[in-house]
């Protein structure tokens, strides 16, 4: 009998942020503030605050014009300035600037003669061609992008300067949200960069850039969620000052959810529901007024051994007015009837009871609240014949919802879907993708099925798009106009940070060739050159994606499966 094989069980810290991190470096942040005034007892010798330094940070050289975050991006980690300055665009820079695809729409003879015009290979390319105000350096073992001529693209009047010692980008990298402005270096200036594992460890252990960070969300952010909620919205400055000051800010579940997805697949639902993180349990006291900020939340409630998936909520959307508003009309004490589960990572502002019960019910119209809750004991039952009626005559039902929870279909805004009773296998819908891209489909006709239902194996242009989060260069975006996920070939390296990310699989790596069909290599590796390759809903198209536009017999179409009143369209 063979002797088993004795492995290490990986730890946290086998990849470190940046191998070149050495204990002069670290010996050196220990002199600056925040990390300065930090009590290195409090961090333990699990997850000490040198080894978080090392292993978590990193420090970068950037020149003039470089850029160091863009808008748009979702970014991952925070910065802060060790010498030298930075500028703060305040104007949303074009996307050719900042590395990105910039979609310009075929005319109709342009796209009438694509059909005999395309070339013979697959994924040819052309790249004689190429003007831009970014340029790309592949300096310092990664690649970087530069603004050309930065007095022009961001004047003095429409920036901000950061100086040495600021600390920014943190608040996008812990709420999953994108940049809201493009930073640039101006001049030499060196920074560190903290990942967001770092930075979480960092808030959690010591309480100094923890403050600093509510700080800053609660004097230049909260108060502006706070206005823009509908329920708020009918009220005064000074209310929203006081709801402000009690807001808790809380998080639930894990940022990276693409790394366990697959793992998460395979096991039982029951179990799969039992490992969200709860938010919020039925039958508990509803201690406050929940709104998203970002991330899905399932609404569940106990059914059999398990939980019965009755609908979810998405960034913008509230959890629990309805029975706080019940108990404040009544006088009544009704606990949660609904569980409200983090799917993901989910980022949540909680308004406690006594203050939605001070400032809002008083302020708000009466056609706001909503109608009062059956009598105690009847919820269930009223809930049960609803989901029955539902699963004889809709397919919206409660199986549904956890089919499209489960795969986290819900994240896409325009998933492919298929009448499978209606779909002939004629393949028009790929010979008509391939056609518009390079003799090449960008998606494959097939997926993930409920009933006759098929997500096929293309772009959904996802709420969360996990793929944007690392690509070094930019190249992976979301359009400002339209809010498609697009990818600049120009500026893609092939590094497969993207096709690696996607939890669906929705991205290629594909060996591009030039017009006679010879493979394009590395002039320094002599390896082929990949790009990443994807749906694009055809964007440069007239008509929109051609898939669709193809199918003879409408089995295929385009659905948001974040939107509720879609799925209700569809499948109601």
């Amino acid at each position: 009998m063979n002797s088993p094989l004795k492995l290490e069980k990986p730890q946290r810290w086998d990849t470190p942020f940046d191998e070149r991190m050495d204990d002069r470096a670290v010996n050196e942040l220990l002199q600056i503030d925040p990390f300065a005034s930090m009590d290195e007892q409090a961090f333990g010798t699990n997850v000490p605050l040198r080894g978080l330094l090392k292993n978590d940070c990193r420090i970068t050289n950037y020149q003039d014009g470089e850029i160091v975050i863009r808008e748009g991006d979702y970014g991952n980690s925070a910065f802060l300035i060790l010498s030298g300055e930075l500028l703060v665009s305040l104007d949303s820079l074009p996307a050719n600037i900042l590395g990105r695809a910039t979609p310009k729409k075929k005319n109709f003879f342009q796209t009438l003669a694509q059909g005999w015009t395309n070339s013979k290979h697959s994924e040819v390319r052309n790249y004689s061609d190429q003007n831009s105000d970014c340029r790309i350096s592949n300096a310092e073992d990664r690649a970087r992008i530069f603004i050309q001529d930065v007095p022009r693209v961001i004047t003095a009047d429409r920036s901000e300067t950061l100086q040495t010692g600021e600390f920014f980008g943190e608040l996008a990298a812990l709420t999953r949200s994108p940049r809201t402005a493009t930073v640039v270096s101006k001049g030499n200036a060196r920074v560190l960069e903290v990942r967001w594992q770092g930075l979480r460890d960092l808030m959690k252990r010591d309480s100094a850039l923890k403050n600093h960070i509510d700080q800053i969300y609660r004097e230049f952010s909260l108060k502006s969620h706070l206005r823009e909620t509908d329920l708020l919205q009918s009220l005064s400055e000074d209310q929203i000052e006081k709801i402000a000051a009690e807001t808790c800010l809380e998080t639930f579940g894990n940022f990276d959810w693409q790394v366990q997805f697959k793992a998460a697949q395979k096991k039982d639902i029951r179990q799969r529901i039992h490992d969200e993180p709860v938010i919020a349990e039925r039958g508990e006291y509803p201690n406050g007024l929940i709104l998203i900020r970002n991330g899905f939340c399932r609404l569940s409630r106990p059914y059999g051994n398990g939980h019965q998936t009755i609908s979810y909520l998405g960034k913008g959307e509230t959890f629990g007015f309805r029975e706080l508003a019940h108990n404040w009309q009544t006088g009544q004490q009704r606990n949660w009837s609904l569980s409200l589960r983090a799917v993901g990572y989910v980022d949540i502002l909680r308004i406690p009871t006594f203050a939605v019960e001070q400032f809002v019910f008083p302020n708000i119209p009466s056609s706001k609240l909503p109608a009062l809750l059956p009598a105690a004991g009847t919820i269930s039952a009223r809930s049960s014949d609803q989901q029955k009626k539902k699963r004889r005559g809709s397919p919206v039902n409660s199986d549904l919802l956890e089919f499209l929870m489960d795969h986290r279909f819900i994240n896409g805004t325009q998933a492919m879907m298929i009448d499978m009773n209606r779909c002939t296998r004629c393949d028009d819908c790929v010979r008509a993708c391939a056609s518009t891209h390079d003799n090449n489909p960008r998606f494959v006709r097939q997926g993930k099925q409920h009933d006759n239902f098929m997500i096929a194996g293309a772009c959904m242009h996802c709420v969360d798009p996990v793929c944007m989060i690392g690509c070094p260069t930019g190249a992976i975006g979301r359009d400002q106009n339209t809010g498609y996920v697009t990818i600049n070939d120009n500026t893609c390296i092939g590094c497969s940070t993207c096709a690696n990310s996607c939890p669906y699989q929705n991205i290629r790596m594909v060996n591009v060739r030039d017009s006679k069909g010879n493979p394009m290599v590395d002039t320094h590796s002599g390896e082929p050159i990949a790009k990443a390759t994807k749906c694009d809903l055809c964007s440069d198209q007239q008509g929109g994606p051609a898939c669709q536009r193809a199918c003879p017999h409408d089995a295929l179409y385009r659905i948001d499966l974040s939107d509720s009143e879609q799925l209700e369209k569809w499948f109601g």
